[in-house]
């Protein structure tokens, strides 16, 4: 194998889902590393495949960058140490997609960089667009926020296409990496903690279009206001301007893509694969066999009439709308870690709840929200308990059980995966 980083020194920070594929790679690349974790376990699993784990401002010499997990922040809320010593020697803080296109460049592929973010939407919309490309017989690896860590996808040949789902943190950790297409859905409020104010949430989503030129495309939602202003700036660069909207697209004919959001999805990647060159007949072939993704609006159960739909990707109210926009009438289990607003945004859609089972930290602030509405609903807890009340209050209704939570997971699950699986175990009978 080629080696593109022999006499380069990284250090790799935070060893987690991408941080150790990025460290293996990088060493398969000829690099000499340096890596850390704040856990015991995860360091000691590190030194165990031969790895030299030191904290990287305690190691000595010259650094050449710091590959930080996306999760860990160096600006605020404030600075992992490790971070802040990276700042104050000079040395470049950047996200492992930075890495695979170094590679991919200096191996000499001119494979394609597809990069598609936004607040929400924008895992369904890579796994589309590469579902796509699969069809009409492009070579392509998709992964980053996404499935794979970057750095461990394969390199792939010059008619080949990377489709890589960035969000804001990795975003703001890029210096060269240019996106022959970007792709930005939609913005609302998320993760000011990390960026401060909306301000930096938008300028780290504005990354997507950076060091594009007039041989690049750049696809933007427009159904929001600061998307549409940032489509009134990208109108003034050099890349092809795509402005997208669920208004000018009809549904998709797939059941795996309903509801208006999802129509938006399917325009962005069709427009992202017409400007890699596919055909419209395999667009239309690909978006009609997508198969769909685990925890967004994903159908799980349907036990004595009702149906149990699984969207624990909602991890903000603004996600919980798209699905709550598809069902007529539901009940509705939410609550959990909030984000700034809560569910004020979601009262358009009181009206469509038959009743609302809440969990989590937040869900008796959600109650109150709810009551004061008018509608119908009560405080339990926790899924386990959620589940079958909810089942019984659709079993003589609506028949939809639907668990888009509208919040975080952290204060009773890993993550939205893990809360997702464990609904659907409930939703098919389990405990």
């Amino acid at each position: 194998m080629m080696q593109p980083f022999v006499g380069k020194r990284f250090a790799v920070v935070g060893l987690g889902r991408a941080g150790m594929p990025a460290a293996r790679r990088l060493r398969e690349f000829g690099a000499d590393l340096v890596l850390w974790d704040d856990s015991g376990a995860s360091r000691e699993a590190a030194a165990n495949e031969g790895f030299e784990v030191l904290r990287p401002g305690e190691a000595g010499g010259h650094f050449d960058a710091l590959v930080l997990s996306p999760g860990i922040p160096h600006r605020l809320p404030a600075p992992h140490p490790q971070a802040a010593w990276a700042q104050q020697a000079g040395v470049p803080i950047l996200a492992d997609a930075e890495l695979l296109y170094q590679a991919v460049r200096a191996l000499g592929s001119k494979a394609r960089f597809v990069g598609i973010t936004g607040t929400n939407g924008k895992s369904t919309t890579t796994a589309l667009l590469a579902h796509i490309l699969t069809v009409a017989g492009v070579p392509n690896a998709a992964g980053a926020n996404l499935g794979p860590a970057a750095l461990s996808l394969p390199i792939l040949p010059d008619a080949g296409a990377y489709i890589l789902e960035m969000s804001s943190y990795m975003l703001e950790r890029l210096v060269s990496l240019r996106f022959d297409v970007g792709v930005m859905l939609n913005l609302s409020p998320d993760h000011l903690d990390r960026h401060g104010d909306m301000a930096g949430y938008e300028a780290a989503k504005r990354e997507i279009f950076a060091r594009q030129d007039a041989d690049c495309t750049a696809i933007i939602g427009i159904e929001d206001d600061p998307s549409r202003q940032m489509a009134f700036w990208l109108a003034g660069q050099p890349a092809k301007l795509v402005a997208i909207s669920s208004e000018y697209y009809e549904t998709p004919p797939n059941r795996a893509l309903a509801g208006r959001h999802n129509a938006q999805n399917a325009f962005a990647a069709s427009e992202a694969a017409k400007a890699l060159g596919v055909s419209e007949d395999a667009i239309l072939e690909g978006i009609k066999t997508f198969p769909g993704l685990a925890h967004r609006a994903q159908e799980v159960a349907v036990r004595e009439g009702v149906r149990f739909i699984n969207d624990s990707k909602a991890t903000n109210a603004d996600a919980a709308s798209r699905a709550m926009g598809v069902f007529e009438r539901f009940v509705w289990i939410a609550g959990g870690v909030a984000k700034a607003g809560g569910i004020d945004e979601l009262a358009p859609f009181f009206s469509r709840i038959e009743k609302a089972l809440l969990i989590g930290r937040d869900g008796e602030a959600f109650a109150k929200r709810l009551s004061e509405a008018g509608v119908a609903n009560e405080y339990v807890g926790t899924l386990e308990k959620a589940v079958p009340a909810a089942f019984t209050a659709a079993k003589g209704g609506c028949g939809v059980v639907l668990f888009s939570p509208a919040t975080a997971s952290f204060d009773q699950f890993p993550n939205f995966e893990a809360r997702g699986e464990f609904f659907t175990c409930l939703a098919k009978g389990g405990e």
